[in-house]
């Protein structure tokens, strides 16, 4: 457990308006006061991240996602009872109170309630919204320990908080309640089907194209290991260099540097899924080669992060 006196800290660095990184259950977030523009602005310097790419904002309660947002409708309530505090995040129309710079200029606010005790005490304790996209480089792995954190960002960061590995392992589900009909912006493990049991039919948005995207995580590549990832299907690998090989359960057929058989469960999959890429990251492969996942809706996210990684 982290001491009550270092999330008190973090949380005076929060409205100082400086810069903390912090563990959800999805992955570490680097987190700024969501209402204040400069604050904000040192979140986007420090990950190098492009104008056009919005931040989810974190609260601590429906309560309060209630007050960021001009509209609730009731879908927003019907799956905000259901998956909050948890990974879904919500895009809604903003109140004037959320600074442009957060929502890339949109009239919109992505938003949630995360599960992580520590997320949560983190919020509660500074008494704002945070504003947090994963605490990495722009387009880089997302970290899921506070040592990636610490390799991606180094001395960018004021504070890191250490709660541990996280649980779910990649990011959110978004989903946009902003228009006519719900629209999938990125696919997490709260899946279109779980969204469609509760609410009825969803769309699914295309990446992001030029602009403002709608929701983070909409670029065409994203979340790459340094090292070049290749998707790959029956155990086929790259030919020539050293590699390593992620699988499932189809042997490879050529000899590799380094094999990781991982779990047949998503949910487990996707737990241990960036651990695994940031730990062959650091081996000076030429390439990893990785099995393409079942086509199945449970690993649908699973495989928007392998495929934006391999592009």
């Amino acid at each position: 457990m982290i001491p009550p006196e270092q999330i008190q800290a973090a949380a005076e660095l929060i409205r100082r308006g400086r810069l903390v990184a912090f563990p959800t259950e999805t992955v570490y977030g680097l987190g700024a006061n969501a209402l204040d523009p400069a604050a904000v602005a040192l979140i986007y310097k420090a990950k190098g991240r492009p104008a056009g790419s919005p931040l989810i904002v974190h609260v601590p309660s429906i309560e309060m996602a209630r007050e960021m947002v001009t509209e609730w409708p009731k879908a927003a309530e019907t799956l905000a009872r259901r998956y909050w505090p948890g990974p879904l995040t919500l895009v809604l129309p903003k109140q004037p109170r959320i600074p442009d710079i957060v929502t890339a200029g949109l009239g919109t606010v992505a938003i949630r309630v995360p599960s992580h005790p520590v997320a949560l005490a983190l919020i509660r304790a500074a008494g704002v919204p945070i504003a947090a996209p994963s605490a990495n480089r722009f387009g880089s792995l997302s970290p899921t320990t506070a040592e990636h954190v610490r390799d991606s960002l180094g001395g960018a960061v004021d504070l890191i908080l250490d709660g541990g590995p996280t649980d779910v392992g990649i990011e959110s589900t978004v989903l946009s309640l902003a228009g006519p009909r719900p629209v999938l912006l990125r696919p997490g493990m709260v899946t279109q089907g779980e969204i469609e049991g509760r609410i009825g039919p969803v769309e699914v948005a295309s990446a992001g194209g030029a602009g403002p995207h709608a929701s983070p995580g909409m670029h065409r590549k994203h979340y790459s290991p340094k090292t070049r990832l290749v998707l790959v299907k029956g155990g086929g690998v790259p030919g020539r260099g050293k590699g390593g090989y992620v699988g499932l359960c189809t042997q490879p057929e050529a000899p590799v540097a380094k094999v990781v058989w991982m779990p047949p469960d998503a949910a487990m999959y996707a737990a241990v899924l960036y651990e695994t890429l940031h730990r062959l990251d650091r081996e000076g492969l030429d390439w990893i080669a990785v099995e393409r996942p079942p086509e199945r809706p449970e690993w649908a996210a699973i495989f928007d992060r392998l495929e934006r990684a391999a592009k």
